[in-house]
């Protein structure tokens, strides 16, 4: 039986479709279109998850498909019911006939005419599907997820999500949301001021760089890995990338030279670091006594197997870090809302996927 899970984001479409004989999954496959939602415009949706569908190509027919989106927050739509009712319109068109239901926040696989009804109930659950997931592998775990534009920080406590927040307003506020990334965060949105030459300097507020530019020059990521676009429409070489983080500081490499702009690289970097550190901290002490820290299992996911979640959680002090295609069996770190919903439509249909081995 085939099961796709799709996660309909504002800047990447991601699809994970799974193969499972019996209860015991075989093969997962993977998809991924960038698609930057509020520059192309709703009305390019469905091309794009046709895309994401061509790359896929099942064969054989798709069981069911369970749906995560955070598409619904992009400025393309008024409000949130606007964006999940357009979104869900999308997926039913493009996969018409396909059995569908809909992540909440609870951890649950709800009808669309449910959450069209519920729409908060839809929006951004992304985080619920990778918690569900964990949370089958895992009694005790803090899953930490950094993807191209946001950290998703889930706590799971007795076999269950703990997360104390539904909505991102209140994510935000408790530690379980950091509007912070691997490849799209502006680095004037990380820092405020900079080393330079010595000297402590302001950095400027536009648009110059962004922290594909701050991990390809520290050779976190490859081109390849960079894949959105840059900030000046320029290609992403190093030393364009070096270009870049000069211009942060209103300066250029003839200015600067390499090893100048390679230390704001570094520095953006430490201070990323610290700040998704910080909000591991403030939900580790939501939940879990001081002495749970050495042994607690972090789970980290994202951009290049979670590299940035586990550098985060090694600042904050935990010892005990897996990596999710560790633990999961399967290679999902960039996809895992994704492969966590086709996980979520499997157990509910086949009563139980053993995901234990």
């Amino acid at each position: 039986m085939l099961f796709l899970g799709l996660d309909v984001g504002g800047a990447n479409i991601k699809a994970a479709l799974l193969k499972v004989k019996g209860r015991k999954p075989v093969r997962l496959e993977a998809a991924s279109q960038y698609f930057p939602l509020w520059k192309a415009g709703r009305e390019k949706l469905p091309k794009a998850l046709r895309m994401v569908q061509f790359e896929l190509e099942p064969k054989g027919e798709i069981a069911a498909l369970a749906l995560t989106m955070t598409a619904e927050t992009s400025d393309v739509y008024q409000h949130r019911r606007e964006g999940v009712v357009h979104v869900l319109r999308c997926v039913k068109k493009v996969w018409r006939g396909v059995p569908l239901e809909v992540v909440e926040t609870g951890g649950r696989l709800i009808a669309p005419e449910e959450a069209e009804r519920n729409p908060l109930k839809a929006a951004s659950a992304n985080w619920a599907a990778s918690g569900w997931l964990v949370s089958r592998l895992l009694e005790e775990a803090l899953l930490v997820d950094v993807g191209s534009t946001t950290t998703t920080v889930v706590p799971v406590s007795g076999g269950k999500i703990k997360a104390k927040g539904e909505t991102d307003l209140e994510k935000l506020s408790l530690g379980e949301l950091v509007y912070t990334g691997a490849l799209r965060t502006s680095v004037a949105s990380i820092v405020e001021k900079l080393k330079v030459k010595g000297r402590l300097t302001r950095v400027s507020s536009e648009y110059f760089a962004s922290t594909s530019d701050v991990y390809l020059v520290l050779g976190e990521i490859s081109p390849d890995d960079y894949t959105v676009e840059t900030a000046d429409g320029r290609g992403k070489t190093r030393m364009e990338a070096l270009a870049r983080l000069a211009r942060t500081v209103c300066a250029d490499l003839e200015m600067l030279g390499e090893k100048e702009a390679s230390n704001i690289a570094y520095q953006v970097a430490v201070k990323q670091v610290s700040r998704i550190a910080e909000a591991l901290n403030q939900v580790f002490q939501s939940h879990w006594r001081q002495g749970w820290k050495r042994r607690l299992p972090v789970v980290v996911a994202g951009v290049k197997g979670g590299f940035l979640a586990e550098k985060a959680a090694r600042k904050a002090g935990f010892h005990n870090i897996i990596e999710v295609d560790e633990l999961a069996g399967f290679k999902i770190s960039r996809i895992l809302p994704a492969a966590a919903s086709a996980f979520m439509a499997a157990d509910k249909a086949v009563g139980g996927v053993n995901l234990k081995g």
